[in-house]
């Protein structure tokens, strides 16, 4: 990893930086990792670890998307309108996006804070936006919601979904009468100086042409994978590197004011964004809250991840990986915080290879499932002789239980989302994305058991048949010749 410019008396140990980093890559299995770590207006720290899926070494340049971390430039945007008198957070979105409807009529109280601040009441359970068709504008996505129902009262709990943020960047389009991608390049990226960073529509068809292939993860290997077909701007569109989000650190940690000098936001913008509206939740506007006075927010891809961290000392730290969430790894979060420990004075903790062993056992399970499956298999006929006087009905109640596996894989993407993503949506293809491992175990189990059930039926009704068939053996007696 390649140091940044920094004060001698600000500036990290980069070796011990390299070495935090490294560690996580290899524990976690993510091929390249960018980092920068900022504070004040400096940066401390820039640095890229590994590679891309076109062999090329991942540097603090490398174009990577940065996925819900994009959140905070919609909010942003969104509060630069409001500094200029064109929008009102408390206003119902409606005066804004006159198309804007819904299914539920409460939908016409949802303000624009309760898109920023993730509490319309639209979930992933109530309008679920991966599994529907994707829009290929944010104009579209607007007229996609209009099947979208509430779980809640607007205002009253929070619920995170992608579809809020959509909504809140068809706002900023409308209001300040440009494309989305046009204002966040005019009004927060070129004037900070971010002029690598972009935002894009849908996946993969928006990509930029330097943005590689990440990676998903199975059994300890790393497999290039292109991303697939999903909605993303506004939400998680934005496209950057590790040396432009040191530029976005900076501005957040110092009030609204760049590196070079240029005002994006009033500092009661910036704190109103970084604060919770409700004690009842924490997260504020585009990002998230804990009780260490710490502001952050990740953002996950089924090829990529990210985190953005902004500490109560001045410090940011930003990482992105070319490596998507999965199963025992639900994002790069972990490595944002072991930097932060690093960085004041705290010793980080490697931890155990998690995910490797997650994969391993499941490839145990796998295994267990087509060895046994075979067993059965092979002893179809034997079963069949030892249960063919049995009735029926109870021959039934022990074969149904072969089809749980099956079951159990039809519902495994709603079981999951449910169970492991907070209630959020996902497709049985983006299921595959997220655990392979998983995906194979449940598969392999289906299909052998949905075989042996199969085979054990066809043996049982062949012996049956073969003893309806056999000619009646008469026992009575026979008269006898006088």
């Amino acid at each position: 990893m390649v140091p940044g410019t920094a004060s001698a008396k600000q500036e990290p140990d980069g070796a011990a930086i390299e070495r935090v980093v490294s560690a996580y890559a290899e524990k976690v299995g993510y091929p390249g990792i960018a980092v920068t770590i900022t504070k004040g207006n400096k940066v401390l720290y820039a640095g890229g670890y590994g590679h891309d899926s076109a062999g090329a070494a991942v540097t603090v340049t490398t174009p990577m998307p940065i996925a819900s971390a994009s959140k905070s430039f919609t909010a942003l945007a969104v509060m630069q309108l409001v500094e200029a008198g064109e929008v009102t957070l408390e206003s119902p979105v409606r005066d804004y996006l006159p198309d804007f409807r819904i299914a539920d009529p409460r939908g016409a109280q949802i303000t624009v804070r309760e898109l920023l601040n993730q509490t319309s009441g639209i979930t992933d359970g109530t309008f679920p936006e991966k599994s529907l068709p994707q829009p290929d504008s944010l104009a579209d996505a607007v007229t996609r919601a209009r099947s979208a129902n509430l779980s809640a009262e607007p205002g009253t709990e929070h619920r995170y979904t992608n579809t809020n943020y959509h909504l809140a960047a068809r706002l900023v389009e409308v209001v300040a009468g440009e494309p989305f991608a046009d204002y966040l390049r005019r009004h927060i990226f070129e004037p900070i100086g971010m002029g690598a960073t972009t935002t894009i529509n849908q996946t993969p068809r928006d990509l930029p042409a330097a943005v590689r292939k990440g990676y998903v993860y199975a059994y300890g290997a790393s497999i290039p994978a292109v991303e697939p077909k999903r909605f993303v701007n506004g939400s998680d569109g934005v496209v950057t590197s590790a040396s432009d989000m040191a530029k976005w650190l900076i501005m957040q940690s110092n009030a609204g004011v760049a590196a070079n000098g240029t005002r994006l936001v009033s500092a009661t913008s910036i704190t109103a964004m970084h604060t919770s509206s409700d004690p009842r939740w924490t997260y504020g506007m585009g990002w998230d809250t804990d009780q260490k006075g710490r502001v952050n927010h990740n953002g996950v891809w089924f090829t990529y991840t990210a985190d953005a961290l902004l500490l109560p000392g001045g410090y940011g730290i930003a990482v992105i990986g070319n490596s998507g969430i999965g199963l025992a790894n639900e994002g790069i979060t972990p490595l944002a915080d072991e930097l932060a420990t690093l960085v004041t004075g705290g010793e980080p903790s490697s931890g155990a290879p998690v995910r490797l062993i997650v994969d391993l056992t499941l490839a145990g399970l796998t295994l267990l499932s087509l060895l046994l499956g075979i067993r059965n298999l092979r002893r179809a006929r034997i079963w069949a002789d030892r249960f063919a006087t049995r009735p029926s009905w109870r021959l039934a109640l022990r074969l149904l239980p072969r089809l749980t596996p099956l079951a159990l894989l039809v519902a495994l993407p709603d079981l999951l989302g449910r169970l492991v993503g907070g209630g959020r949506d996902i497709t049985f293809i983006q299921l595959c994305y997220y655990s392979i491992a998983l995906v194979s175990w449940t598969a392999v189990a289906a299909v052998m058991n949905a075989s042996v059930l199969t085979t054990r039926v066809v043996a049982l009704s062949q012996l049956r048949r073969l003893a309806g068939d056999a000619p009646a053996t008469d026992a009575s007696p026979q008269p006898v010749a006088g």
